[in-house]
């Protein structure tokens, strides 16, 4: 059995006085991929903000490779190696793709390994390697994902929360950015996604955890999952 990579317990978040995370449990091993998956508004950005920090913390306790990293700053979980590709992919639009691929690796154990790191991404996106001097904010929807993700992975992280990457782009470019998910997996990296299009997580990942209203509703083996008539009938797996 894998070890675990990543575990929340009895989790209440918000934002504030606001709280949208009602004793949420859940775990990531290590080497897994990992869906969480659910309605918009059911709470799942905030589950990916809160194993990085982002949230006002009510309950709970957030653990990291063992370590209890509850109260520990968000840019001291990414130097623990957590890294987050936001909603929207939030690039430096006026900068070039080399210039964003630079400013991902700021942590001491990303600068000690750039060059690794580019030659890395270089081969996981090509297409940034032949665009590194090209200014991101006129990249294609696709290309600046790929860069949003390239970002994320300077940092050299173990751990990488994806927040619907697949948000916007064409469904070829959809299928592709699956296919990096998995080549991910292969080169080690543990991954939580959040996502839209629920078949191909579902497809993609090892487990699965359904989110409503804040709560756990559901988990399992994903592609057992695929199969659950509940599932299907509330988000049209099929």
């Amino acid at each position: 059995m894998c070890a675990s990579m990543l575990e929340l317990k009895r989790i209440h978040a918000g934002y504030g006085e606001f709280r949208v995370l009602h004793d949420v449990n859940m775990h990531v091993d290590k080497g897994e991929i990992v869906a969480l998956i659910g309605p918009n508004g059911a709470g799942k950005t905030t589950t990916l903000r809160t194993v990085l920090g982002m949230t006002t913390l009510y309950e709970g306790k957030v653990s990291f490779k063992g370590e209890d990293i509850t109260k520990v700053p968000t840019h001291k979980r990414v130097e623990k190696g957590i890294a987050m590709v936001p909603e929207g992919r939030g690039i430096f639009t006026p900068l070039t793709v080399y210039e964003n691929l630079l400013a991902g690796a700021y942590t001491k154990r990303a600068e000690e390994k750039l060059q690794d790191s580019l030659e890395f991404v270089f081969t996981l996106f090509p297409r940034l390697k032949e665009r590194r001097n090209q200014i991101a904010g006129t990249l294609s929807g696709g290309e600046a994902q790929m860069l949003a993700i390239a970002r994320a992975l300077m940092s050299r992280p173990e751990l990488l929360l994806l927040d619907e990457p697949s948000l916007g782009l064409a469904p070829k470019i959809v299928l592709e950015v699956f296919d990096v998910i998995k080549r991910l997996r292969e080169e080690g990296v543990t991954i939580l996604i959040v996502e839209q299009h629920v078949k191909n997580s579902l497809e993609t990942a090892d487990r699965a955890y359904v989110m409503e209203t804040g709560r756990i509703v559901l988990e399992g083996e994903a592609r057992s999952l695929l199969k659950d008539e509940r599932l299907k009938k509330a988000y049209l797996v099929i």
